[in-house]
């Protein structure tokens, strides 16, 4: 895997910027920004360049249209070179939307788990 593509550098101070709002239980990244990373060809359909999906008991009753604009302010997308599609849940939410949500699911699958990789 291409680390340095990844710029793990900036993911650290990004879920730090989010960790300062909200004590994270999980941080998972995906996309075609890691798909690349892990050798993933250049014929396919890319989608989001970065995909992020934070996990938070601190987001129970807090809108989620908020947690999502905030947790998306906090990414800089001029150093990582793009923008992230940020989804923000629950544990529960989480697990409900590992059901219905493809791109939940798929970055479970083929992303990085940041907290596990000591990216945090």
């Amino acid at each position: 895997m291409d680390e340095e593509a990844l710029n793990l550098r900036e993911l650290r101070r990004y879920l730090s910027r989010v960790g300062d709002r909200w004590a994270l239980e999980g941080a998972l990244v995906g996309g075609a920004r890691v798909d690349d990373a892990k050798g993933a060809g250049p014929q396919r359909e890319r989608g989001p360049e970065w995909i992020v999906v934070l996990i938070s008991s601190a987001f129970a009753g807090l809108p989620w249209l908020e947690r999502v604009y905030v947790a998306g302010s906090l990414w800089d997308a001029s150093e990582m070179e793009a923008q992230a599609d940020v989804h923000c849940y629950t544990p529960a939410e989480y697990e409900r939307k590992l059901e219905s949500l493809p791109v939940v699911r798929r970055v479970r699958e083929r992303g990085i788990d940041l907290l596990a990789a000591g990216a945090a």
